[in-house]
């Protein structure tokens, strides 16, 4: 399944390799992207990995579809990107 991460039409950075500039710059825009994410995503500490990421793909599509101020885009990770946080 692939992994997919929010961002806006606006920020130059890849999310998935350049976290720590993505979200700098998302910050800096008062965009606060992950927060407006974590407002959307119905989630509960009960559910699996699997469902999490479930969960957070059904979230960023719904971010997508509403999309009042057209700019958010959904981006895929990288074919050689791997999360540390899965990996370890």
């Amino acid at each position: 399944m692939a992994v997919h991460m929010l961002t806006t039409t606006d920020n130059p950075y890849n999310p998935f390799t350049q976290f720590d500039e993505w979200f700098q710059f998302d910050a800096a825009a008062d965009y606060n992207t992950p927060q407006y994410l974590a407002r959307v995503i119905h989630s509960s500490p009960d559910l699996s990995d699997a469902d999490q990421s479930v969960a957070i793909e059904i979230a960023i599509d719904e971010i997508i579809e509403l999309n009042v101020l057209g700019i958010y885009r959904k981006v895929e990770a990288p074919a050689d990107w791997e999360d540390e946080a899965l990996v370890s």
